[in-house]
């Protein structure tokens, strides 16, 4: 008997038909000499500092170093603390049965660095010792999963990427318990945390922001004339602004409207703007945010589901290029995206003969190639489902499309001394353009507005028929979106100040395309960050953390972004991972250290009147907030179903009556809904929906 394990029911199930295991049991599937059974995602975690004798939160038994690491089942939070999870400790004892009556193992958890490591803690935790092989696929396709399962690799092939794994998540928990613990001591509260990935990232938000509401903008002129030529014009720049008015304004006196230009240049030349690569998860996550306007983690969750029904590749990539085998198959994948109502009139685009190779790569392609389409015809799809299906179909005919072909001009043209210069582009042949027909596919040579369509020759002497002096002024940095925040987690080090810092990691980025949703979504709950339109911003609470910890080595950027390198490293065994969690143990010592030093107030509980009684105060506290006033007992608990009411919420709730939208709630089928909390008649909470929303279950 053959004992497979996957990461999901419902992978499960699919490889359960595949393989003939065709009888459903509790937890598990069998047939055909096989016992098919899932986890239920992470079913074991690193224990919590109390099993390890930390249950004090004091400076004393600050670092916490746990040696060795202890596995538990999964722990969820709760109203009384963190506790374990019946669900998960049941599926183990499924799986320890399956796995006990099973000679050998076939490990078919997401083919990825998660995906390794629930299985090997689960493994662990099981005391298990049968042998394992690794079914290693990108996609859940019938076809796929058969050939996977022919092609079956050694478990021990992929010891380094658990190893990776294993040393990220002691690395995060060494870090992390440490620094809030140490956070905790000397705000006096524990409504806070710090990471290796999500304290660089608020610092970057915190920074940008700063920056932003800083900044002094400045005034500038920049000088045009506007030559006639007959029926049609052109406007020309002088080349070089004006920082002082006096100057510009002589500039502009100096210019007669009745004088004549001399053209002294004339230049033509093409160029081909090569089309997008395909979509690793980080830049779908980014189109998704600037197009549909969802948050990176719902992007991860949708294409998830896409994925487990088998519309789409592996998602959790961070490739944006195929091999040459994969490509054998795209000719095949682009017919069917073409029949595609939306795409009908795309055909003529394409040459299925002579294909556009530039995401085709072998070399580029890590564990999992970039995200395509499988061919399967999509049905029944929610209408974000449906969204970003279109965006991943659609990117893959841009990606195999023709170049642009463009045409550039450049004319210059001497008056009263002076040189002026226009530049312009316009679209030959639009090639991949014209998928989606996006005017955010300009380049920054192609200018928004109509500065005229006038063509001169070299020598010619034009006629002027007007000038003008604009002012202008400086524009600070914009403030970060999720988009643009996601892309600065993938090249931080572009966003560092130290030159030398900077060159040393530009490559590096922190978090992974896996997780940098996640710890987006971390700082939102924490009350760290909000949204202001699509901007992200720090909150009160946000910022007051930050100013706290910037200079110190848990917020620096360079320093996170060359620990994902070190994981990559231990990957393609080229280190140790003694050697890594050595450094990590002596980072946590430096960081802990540094964080128990600082002198912060003690934090002071908010107070609002209560809107019951309307003679005590509502007290705020971690995990509660109570009217003071003993004869009338309102009292509100942070957590209401599945979610963590933030300061924000609380503070719209008591001086309202209701909070705005707030979005992911879950409904008793797991489907999610968004609704504001509110009191009732009775001061009771209670969920309140938008106009012609519905509550789903």
């Amino acid at each position: 008997m053959i004992a497979i394990i996957a990461e999901k029911p419902s992978v499960g199930l699919d490889i359960a038909r595949v393989v003939g295991a065709d009888k459903r049991n509790d937890g598990y599937c069998s047939g055909n000499g096989y016992m098919v059974t899932w986890a239920l995602g992470h079913l074991v975690s690193l224990a919590m500092p109390d099993v390890y004798g930390y249950t004090k939160t004091t400076a004393e038994e600050l670092p916490m170093l746990p040696v060795p690491f202890r596995l538990v089942s999964r722990q969820i939070r709760t109203d009384r603390g963190m506790v374990t999870d019946i669900a998960a400790t049941k599926q183990l004892k499924v799986i320890d049965s399956v796995f006990s009556k099973c000679d050998s193992i076939i490990v078919a958890t997401d083919a990825g660095r998660e995906g390794e490591l629930i299985f090997r803690w689960i493994y662990a935790f099981l005391e298990c010792t049968k042998p394992f092989r690794r079914l290693w696929i990108s996609s859940l396709t019938d076809e796929a999963i058969r050939k996977g399962l022919e092609e079956l690799k050694e478990g021990t092939e992929y010891d380094s990427l658990y190893a990776a794994a294993d040393s990220r998540a002691k690395a995060d928990w060494l870090v992390g318990m440490n620094a809030s613990r140490a956070l905790a001591i000397v705000s006096s509260s524990s409504n806070n945390s710090i990471g290796r990935v999500q304290t660089p990232t608020l610092a970057m938000i915190c920074s940008r922001y700063r920056e932003n509401r800083s900044f002094v903008s400045t005034p500038y002129w920049q000088l045009h004339v506007t030559l006639n030529g007959g029926t049609s014009h052109r406007r020309f720049f002088h080349p070089v602004t004006f920082d002082d008015r006096q100057k510009a304004e002589a500039a502009y006196r100096s210019l007669s409207p009745d004088s004549s230009a001399t053209v002294t240049k004339v230049e033509r030349r093409k160029t081909l703007q090569q089309p997008p690569l395909l979509y690793d998860l980080t830049a779908l996550q980014k189109d998704c945010n600037v197009h549909l306007d969802l948050p990176a983690a719902k992007t991860l969750d949708i294409a998830q589901s896409l994925y487990e029904k088998k519309l789409i590749s592996y998602p959790r990539t961070g490739s944006r290029y195929i091999p040459h085998d994969v490509m054998a198959c795209v000719p095949g994948l682009l017919e069917r995206i073409l029949v595609m109502p939306g795409f009908a009139a795309c055909a003529g685009i394409l040459d299925l003969a002579r294909l556009n190779t530039r995401s085709v790569d072998d070399r580029k392609v890590t564990d999992h190639h970039a995200l395509i389409t499988t061919g399967i015809a999509p049905e029944g799809l929610s209408e974000a489902e449906t969204a970003v299906y279109t965006l991943i179909a659609g990117r893959m005919l841009e990606a195999f499309s023709p170049c642009c072909e463009k045409e550039m001009l450049l004319m210059e043209c001497l008056l009263e001394g002076m040189d002026f210069r226009s530049k312009g582009s316009s679209v030959v042949s639009p090639g991949w353009r014209d998928i989606f027909g996006r005017k955010e596919d300009r380049e920054d040579d192609e200018p928004e507005t109509d500065e005229g369509t006038a063509v001169f020759a070299e020598g010619d002497t034009v006629p002027v028929s007007g000038h003008g002096l604009a002012q202008k002024k400086t524009m600070p940095r914009p403030l970060y979106t999720e988009a643009t925040l996601l892309a600065a987690m993938e090249t931080c080090g572009r966003e560092i100040a130290d030159e030398q810092a900077r060159e040393a990691v530009k490559e590096l980025g922190i978090g992974t395309p896996a997780t940098r949703a996640a710890i987006i979504t971390t700082l939102f709950k924490r009350d760290y960050i909000a949204r202001s339109g699509k901007s992200i911003v720090p909150t009160e609470k946000g910022l007051h953390i930050y100013e706290a910890v910037k200079e110190m080595l848990v917020a620096d950027v360079s320093l996170t972004g060359s620990w994902e390198k070190a994981l990559l490293q231990i990957e393609r065994h080229t280190l140790t991972t003694e050697a890594f969690m050595a450094s990590i143990t002596d980072y946590t010592r430096k960081a802990t250290r540094e964080i128990l030093n600082l002198s912060l107030p003690a934090a002071t509980a908010r107070t609002f009147t209560c809107p019951k009684c309307k003679t005590g105060h509502i007290i705020v506290r971690e995990k509660i907030a109570r009217c003071d006033n003993k004869g009338c007992g309102l009292t509100v608990y942070r957590r209401f179903l599945n979610k963590e009411l933030t300061d924000q919420h609380l503070e719209q709730l008591f001086s309202s009556g209701s909070t705005r939208l707030i979005k992911g709630f879950k409904g008793k089928k797991g489907v999610a809904f968004d609704a504001s909390v509110t009191f009732d008649a009775g001061f009771t909470l209670t969920l309140s929906f938008p106009k012609n929303g519905k509550k789903k279950k």
